[in-house]
């Protein structure tokens, strides 16, 4: 059975990098957030009246939330690469629910 941590590269085995992983989805998200954008800003026909344009709208506004939600994760996942460049892990994330002094515990 090959090792699952391995991807196949010209013949060559590479160790797999969760950190280049990680940045090649960001160049991606990056592309699919233009690509979302570019699409929000195509204007409505204005020969469309009724429930063609109302189903226009609201695919505009699907669309524009899914680009908002893109750009939150993205952001998350910029941080992550930044917590696993400098401290060579995954942080565990803390609960921040209880209260004030478990906020500032470390």
């Amino acid at each position: 059975m090959e090792d699952a941590s391995r991807l196949p590269n010209s013949g060559r085995e590479v160790k797999y990098s969760t950190v280049q992983a990680a940045a090649e989805l960001v160049e991606a998200m990056e592309v699919a957030i233009r690509n979302m954008t570019a699409e929000v800003k195509k204007p409505v026909d204005p020969d469309l009246t009724g429930s063609g344009r109302k189903a226009e709208l609201q695919a505009i506004k699907e669309t524009a939330l899914a680009c908002k939600e893109m750009i939150v994760e993205r952001q998350k996942l910029q941080q992550l690469i930044s917590d696993m460049r400098s401290n060579g892990e995954i942080e565990e994330e803390r609960d921040y629910k209880s209260g004030f002094a478990e906020r500032y515990s470390k």
